[in-house]
C-alpha cells in the first residue's frame, strides 16, 4: 500500500540516481529514431542555481522527457562556460583573502594552474544543482568551454575567420574595465543612475576670432539681441576627458555657429589648437549646441572624429589614470582626482561658466562595480556584419523560428544594425588567441622602446592553430630561423640587441598574443563544437542541427545571434530549428528579483521545502508566451497540493483494488462513466501533445491540471464510487481496470513536468499486484490514443450530470446555502432523454449535489432558483434555507464595493501622469486588480439576478 504522503526528500535523490545509473538520459540507439536535440545554455562554472536557471532548465527538461517518451533519440547536451572574468575574479579574491600574491606576481602559468585547481574543486556546483532540479541531461556527454575538444574548435574557427578576412585587428573604442584591465562586452556593462553635473566650459577662439552670439529672442524664436564672444561654450559630465579633446562640433544648420566652422579654439590647459567642425551629432536644442569631441574616450565622439578626420588621443592608462599625453602636472592622476583638479582650475581661471547638477546614467562593470571607460586600444574584431546576413535570412525564411514570434523583431533589429564584434579580452583565464607577433622588417623598424607601430602589425602577425605552424609561417615570411620568446618586451630586446638584420644568423623572435577570447566566442560554437567538430563525429552527423533552443531574451544578440552566425558559416545550416524565449521570473507583485530588494526566491530552498515537482509544475504552468512569471510561494504550495491530490487519488484507487489488468482493452468498456473517462483521456492526450509540440508549456500544464484534478479526481472517482461499492461484479471489474488504465496515462502525461512523483507512483503501483512494468516511467512510451475512443453519447450523458451538479454547487456557494442543507430539485419541461438521465443518475445527483430529492413536475415551486438542464429547467428550492433579504443586501453591498474599486483603479489607469511615473509592476498590478474586480462584480450580479427570481 502506498504511504500516506509523498516524501520528496527521500524519493528525489533515490530516483535521480536510478535514472542516471540506468542510462535513461542517453539518446536511444535506434538508427531509425528521429533525433531531438537541445544544447543547454551553458551556465557559468562559477554559478549556482537561481530561479531563472530553474525556469529555463525545467522547460528544457519537459521537452526532453516528452520527446524521449515519444521514441525519439532525445539528447539534452549539458556543459558549463569557463566565464572568463567571473572565474578570474573568484580566484583572485580567494588569493587575496588567503594573503597570497596577486596574479601578476604569480605569473600567467601559475595563476592559470590555480584557476584549474579551483575549477576541479568547486566548479561543478551548478551541475549538481541541476540534478536536484531533475534535469535529465546526458551527463556522459558533458562539455566545458575550455576542454580540449572545444579549444581545438575555437582555434580552428579563429584561424579560418582570419584567413577568410572575416577577423582582423583594429584600433577602436571598447568598454574598458579599469579594475580588471580588460575590454568587456555590452552585456557586462550595467547602467546606473548617479548624481552628477554638466560642467560648462568656455573654450577661447584662436587667432583673435570673434562672433555675434544671440542672447535674446522674440516669440517666434528669432534672435533680437546679440553679444560679441571670443569663446564657444561646451558642456561635459567628464571634465578630465577635455585633455584629450581634438575638436568641437556644431550642427551644420545651426545659424549661431555657421561662421565658426573651420575656425579653431585653443584648448585650455593643454594649449592645443583644435578645429570647429560641422556634424549632425551636435544637437542645437541641447545646452549651447556645441559639443567637445574626444574621439579616444567617447563612442559618439569616435564616430564624429572618423567623419571629420580628427586625431584620437588616448589620455588614460589601463588603470584609468592620466598618461603621458597630458600636461606633466596631471600625469599619473586618477581620473576622478583629475576631474576635481580641472574643475578647480577652470573656476580659478574663469573659463568655468556654469555647473548644472543632474542625475544621469553611468556605465559600470557588472562584476567589478567600477565606472567603465570608453578606451581606444588595439583589439581583435569579427566582421559581424558579413556573418549576420545568412543568419538574418535563416529567420526571415523560416528555417529557424522564434517562439514567441515577436522576439524575431529584436533579433532583426540587432543584426541589421550590427557593429564589429570585439572578441579579445585582456585576461589570463580563457582561450588564448592563436596569434604570434614578430618584429617588422628592416624597412619598418621598431622604435628604441621596442614598440611596433600599429599600422605595421599586419606585416608581422602569424595566425595559426599551433605554435609549430606559426613558426613555419614566420620563417616563410622572414626567410630566416625563428624562435618563440616569452613576450614582446623580451622579443624586441633580443631583436634590437641583434642589430635587427645586421646579424643574418640571429634567429628572429616571435611572441604569442597575451590576450584571450571573449567567452561568447567559444559559446557561439556550442551547438557544433560540443558534438565533436572539427572532427567528423557520429554525434555531429546525427545531432546537428539541434531541434530547440530554450533561452532568455537578454542574450538573443549576445549568444543566439552569434550561434546562428557561426553555425551557418561553419556547418552550412542554422544550428537549431526553433528558439523558445522563456519569460522573466518576477516576484508576486511583478517586481524584478534582486538581493537588494530582498525578494529573491532560491529554487533550492523551495525544492527543500515543497519538493521539486511543485516548483517545476509552477514554473511550467506560469510560463505563458505573452507574460513574465509572477512567482509566489503560495502558488508553489498550491501545486504541491496538486501532487498530493494525485497521490491520494492513487491511494484511493489502490484501496479499491483498481489495478492494471493484463490485456485490458479500453475500447471494450461498456459503462457510461468508463466510456466518458476514456474519451476525456483521449482528448487530454491530444491537447497535451499538441501543446508540448508547439511548445506552449502553460497550455500543457493547464490541460494536465484540469484533467487530473477536476475530471479524474473530482468527477470520475466520485462517479465511480457507487459502482466500486456496488454488487455488479462485471461493472466493478471494468471500472477498476479503467481507473488503473487512466491513472497510468496520467502518470505518462504528467511525467515530463512532475518526474519524481509520477515515477514513484509508476513503480509503487506495480509492486504488489498487476503485471510487471516493462521499464521505468522515464523510458515508457508516450500515449497515442485513437480518436474514435471518444463516445459522444457517454460524453453528453456524463457531461449533463457533471454540469448539473456543478451548477447546483455553484448556486449553493453563491447564495450561502448551509453545507448541511438539502434542498429539493424540481425538473420542469424534461424530454424523454432528460427523464431517462434523471432516473439513471438520481442517486448520484442526490449524493454529489447534497439534495433532498430530484423529481419532475409541471411547474417550479415558489422560493426556487432556476438552472439550465438541457432542454429542461431545474428549480432548486433554497428559500427555506437562507434569509433572502439579507442575501440580497449582502450581494448588493459587495457589488457596490467592487464598483468603487473599479472606479478607483480606472481613475489611476486613466491618468497619464500615473502611467508615466509608476513602475511597470505597479501599473500591471492595477490592471490585474481591475480585471479581478470586474469579474467578481459580474459574478455577483448574476447571483443577485438569480436571487430576484426566488421571491
Amino acid at each position: 500500500m502506498l504511504e500516506k504522503t509523498f516524501d520528496p526528500k527521500s524519493v528525489e535523490p533515490r530516483l535521480y540516481a536510478a535514472w542516471e545509473a540506468s542510462g535513461a538520459f542517453k539518446p536511444n540507439e535506434d538508427p531509425n529514431a528521429e533525433p531531438f536535440v537541445i544544447v543547454i545554455p551553458p551556465p557559468n562554472v562559477t554559478g549556482s542555481l537561481h530561479i531563472g536557471h530553474a525556469l529555463n532548465n525545467t522547460l528544457q527538461d519537459v521537452l526532453t522527457r516528452f520527446h524521449r517518451m515519444r521514441g525519439k533519440a532525445a539528447l539534452w547536451l549539458p556543459g558549463t562556460d569557463h566565464a572568463g572574468i567571473a572565474t578570474q575574479m573568484v580566484v583572485e579574491r580567494q588569493l587575496a583573502a588567503a594573503g597570497n600574491v596577486g596574479r601578476r606576481d604569480m605569473g600567467r602559468d601559475a595563476f592559470v594552474a590555480k584557476v584549474w585547481e579551483w575549477k576541479a574543486e568547486s566548479g561543478g556546483a551548478i551541475t549538481n544543482q541541476l540534478r536536484r532540479l531533475g534535469a535529465s541531461c546526458d551527463w556522459s556527454r558533458e562539455r566545458f568551454t575550455l576542454d580540449e575538444g572545444l579549444s581545438a574548435a575555437v582555434r580552428k574557427v579563429f584561424v579560418q575567420l582570419y584567413k577568410q578576412n572575416l577577423l582582423y585587428r583594429d584600433k577602436r573604442l571598447v568598454n574598458w574595465d579599469p579594475q580588471f584591465q580588460t575590454a568587456i562586452s555590452d552585456l557586462e556593462v550595467e547602467q546606473k543612475e548617479v548624481d552628477g553635473a554638466y560642467w560648462h566650459f568656455a573654450y577661447p577662439l584662436a587667432d583673435g576670432v570673434t562672433y555675434q552670439h544671440p542672447i535674446a529672442f522674440d516669440e517666434d524664436g528669432k534672435p533680437t539681441e546679440f553679444e560679441t564672444r571670443d569663446y564657444i561654450v561646451v558642456a561635459t559630465t567628464r571634465p578630465e576627458t577635455m585633455l584629450g579633446d581634438t575638436g568641437v562640433a556644431v550642427h551644420p544648420d545651426d545659424e549661431r555657429y555657421k561662421g565658426l566652422v573651420g575656425k579653431f579654439v585653443t584648448l585650455p590647459i593643454v594649449g592645443r589648437r583644435i578645429p570647429i567642425v560641422a556634424d549632425d551629432y551636435a544637437d542645437p536644442t541641447k545646452g549651447s549646441g556645441a559639443v567637445k569631441i574626444t574621439p579616444a574616450h567617447d563612442f559618439n565622439d569616435f564616430g564624429v572624429g572618423k567623419r571629420a578626420g580628427l586625431e584620437a588621443i588616448n589620455i588614460l592608462t589601463v588603470e584609468a589614470k592620466l598618461n603621458e599625453n597630458v600636461p606633466a602636472e596631471y600625469v599619473g592622476m586618477d581620473r576622478f582626482v583629475a576631474r576635481k583638479a580641472i574643475v578647480a582650475r577652470a573656476e580659478e581661471e574663469g573659463w568655468l561658466k556654469e555647473i548644472e547638477k543632474t542625475k544621469h546614467m553611468v556605465p559600470h562593470g557588472d562584476r567589478s562595480g567600477v565606472v567603465i571607460e570608453p578606451f581606444l586600444t588595439d583589439q581583435w574584431y569579427v566582421d559581424a556584419k558579413t556573418l549576420a546576413q545568412p543568419a538574418l535570412k535563416a529567420v526571415e525564411s523560416g528555417e529557424t523560428v522564434f517562439e514567441p514570434k515577436h522576439w524575431e523583431k529584436t533579433y532583426f533589429e540587432w543584426l541589421r544594425n550590427i557593429e564589429p564584434w570585439c572578441v579579445s579580452r585582456q585576461l589570463w583565464w580563457g582561450h588564448r588567441i592563436p596569434a604570434w607577433f614578430g618584429p617588422v622588417k628592416a624597412d619598418a623598424p621598431a622604435n628604441a622602446e621596442g614598440e611596433i607601430p600599429s599600422d605595421t602589425f599586419t606585416n608581422s602577425i602569424f595566425v595559426e592553430e599551433t605554435e609549430d605552424d606559426a613558426i613555419a609561417a614566420a620563417e616563410r615570411h622572414y626567410g630566416r630561423k625563428v624562435i618563440v620568446v616569452e613576450d614582446r618586451v623580451v622579443g624586441m630586446g633580443a631583436w634590437l640587441a641583434a642589430g635587427q638584420t645586421n646579424d643574418v644568423n640571429a634567429p628572429i623572435p616571435i611572441w604569442r598574443d597575451e590576450d584571450v577570447l571573449d567567452t561568447w566566442f567559444s559559446s557561439a560554437l556550442w551547438p557544433f563544437s560540443t558534438l565533436g567538430w572539427p572532427e567528423k563525429t557520429a554525434d555531429l552527423a546525427k545531432f546537428y542541427p539541434t531541434s530547440t533552443l530554450v533561452t532568455g531574451f537578454d542574450i538573443i544578440f549576445f549568444w543566439v545571434a552569434r550561434m546562428m552566425m557561426m553555425g551557418i558559416h561553419f556547418m552550412g545550416e542554422a544550428p537549431f530549428k526553433q528558439v523558445f524565449i522563456n519569460a522573466l521570473v518576477r516576484d508576486e507583485k511583478g517586481a524584478k528579483m534582486s538581493k537588494s530588494k530582498g525578494n529573491v526566491m532560491d529554487p533550492l530552498i523551495l525544492i527543500d521545502e515543497l519538493g521539486c515537482d511543485a516548483v517545476r509544475f509552477t514554473l511550467t504552468a506560469m510560463s505563458g508566451q505573452a507574460r513574465d512569471i509572477k512567482l509566489s510561494k503560495q502558488r508553489i504550495e498550491g501545486y504541491r497540493n496538486f501532487g498530493t491530490k494525485l497521490w491520494n487519488a492513487s491511494r484511493f484507487a489502490q484501496m479499491n483494488e483498481c489495478v492494471r489488468v493484463e490485456g485490458f482493452d479500453p475500447a471494450t468498456v461498456q459503462q457510461p462513466i468508463n466510456k466518458w473517462i476514456r474519451g476525456e483521456t483521449v482528448k487530454t492526450v491530444a491537447e497535451v501533445t499538441k501543446a508540448l509540440e508547439a511548445p506552449s508549456f502553460d497550455e500543457a500544464a493547464g490541460a494536465l491540471y484540469r484533467f487530473v484534478w477536476n475530471v479524474f479526481c473530482d468527477w470520475y472517482l466520485e462517479l465511480a464510487k457507487p459502482i466500486l461499492n456496488g454488487d455488479d461484479a462485471a461493472a466493478k471489474a471494468e471500472t477498476r481496470a479503467t481507473a488503473a488504465w487512466a491513472l497510468d496515462v496520467i502518470l505518462k502525461l504528467l511525467h515530463p513536468v512532475m518526474p519524481f512523483i509520477t515515477e514513484e507512483l509508476w513503480q509503487k503501483t506495480a509492486e504488489f499486484v498487476g503485471p510487471a512494468r516493462d521499464s521505468m516511467l522515464i523510458s515508457a512510451q508516450w500515449p497515442d490514443l485513437p480518436a474514435d475512443w471518444i463516445d459522444a453519447e457517454a460524453e453528453a450523458e456524463i457531461g449533463w450530470l457533471v454540469e448539473t451538479v456543478g451548477e447546483i454547487r455553484s448556486i449553493r456557494a453563491e447564495m450561502n446555502v448551509p453545507p448541511s442543507a438539502k434542498p429539493a430539485l424540481t425538473v420542469v419541461g424534461a424530454g424523454a432523454e432528460t427523464k431517462a438521465r434523471l432516473a439513471r443518475h438520481r442517486d448520484l445527483l442526490l449524493t454529489l449535489a447534497r439534495l433532498d430529492s430530484a423529481r419532475e413536475a409541471d411547474a417550479a415551486p415558489a422560493g426556487s432558483v432556476p438552472i439550465v438542464m438541457g432542454e429542461a429547467t431545474g428549480a432548486l428550492a433554497i428559500a427555506e434555507f437562507i434569509d433572502l433579504a439579507a442575501e440580497k443586501a449582502r450581494l448588493t453591498k459587495e457589488i457596490a464595493g467592487h464598483v468603487g474599486e473599479i472606479e478607483k483603479v480606472n481613475k489611476k489607469l486613466g491618468n497619464p501622469d500615473f502611467l508615466a511615473r509608476a513602475k511597470e509592476e505597479v501599473v500591471e498590478e492595477n490592471r490585474e486588480r481591475l480585471a479581478e474586480a470586474e469579474a467578481a462584480k459580474a459574478k455577483l450580479e448574476a447571483a443577485l439576478s438569480r436571487l430576484a427570481s426566488v421571491g
